[in-house]
């Protein structure tokens, strides 16, 4: 009989899933964005109140497709009650360009925590896809993935980077549209992108021989292999 096939590597996109988060974060900005330009051209009363507004029900329904579709509650509940936070916030300071502030303190305090992170030798990508796995923190025990996380996180480092390098000077430029639109694209195709460029750094950590992410090897069971 012909040994069993082995279950094949799975690569990063597929551990960490696929776009419908990131497509998700988008639509509540293009609805927003769209309900303060023409409520705005329009002359109608209270335009951010409208783009909040609609931002929120543009969330609302979203999350109610993702319930039905089996996602988990507490997934579909911080990405409402990030896209709420971010339309009081503008309804507070009475300044549109403000719904994007969460966004940009996000990527700020991301990228710090994700430096962090790597310095410490904890790097998140590695308790994201760890978690994702099942396997807790068994990967640290492991010299070559810990390695691999480490300079797979950079790469996430670069795209909050790459956001605030953007988002900035459009937001003291108050240019809500630009933003918006900035936002949009800065979304899921960065993210796409950074898993692309990671996905390679993190298996160039790895030996020859070793049995991939999900299979973390204990610096005992790589000397034992060896032998």
């Amino acid at each position: 009989m012909a040994p069993p096939e082995q279950p094949r590597e799975p690569s990063l996109a597929q551990i960490l899933g696929g776009r419908g988060g990131a497509v998700d974060a988008t639509v509540p900005v293009v609805a927003f964005v769209l309900a303060f330009t023409v409520t705005d051209a329009l002359a109608w009363a209270s335009p951010i109140a409208w783009g909040g507004g609609t931002a929120v029900l543009a969330a609302v329904v979203i999350g109610a497709i993702r319930l039905a579709r089996g996602r988990r509650p507490r997934a579909v509940l911080f990405g409402l009650l990030g896209v709420a936070v971010a339309a009081l916030v503008a309804l507070y300071t009475g300044r549109a360009v403000d719904f994007f502030l969460v966004q940009i303190v996000s990527n700020a305090a991301s990228a710090l925590a994700w430096a962090i992170s790597i310095v410490v030798r904890w790097p998140l990508l590695g308790l994201v896809v760890g978690t994702a796995l099942g396997q807790r923190t068994r990967w640290r025990r492991d010299p070559h993935l810990l390695r691999g996380y480490q300079r797979a996180s950079w790469v996430w480092v670069g795209q909050y980077l790459v956001r605030l390098a953007v988002f900035l000077p459009l937001y003291f430029a108050d240019a809500v549209v630009a933003l918006g639109i900035a936002r949009s694209v800065l979304t899921w195709p960065l993210v796409a992108l950074c898993v692309a460029l990671s996905w390679p750094l993190l298996r160039s950590a790895l030996p020859p021989g070793h049995r991939g992410l999900r299979h973390p090897d204990a610096p005992a069971e790589d000397a034992e292999r060896r032998r």
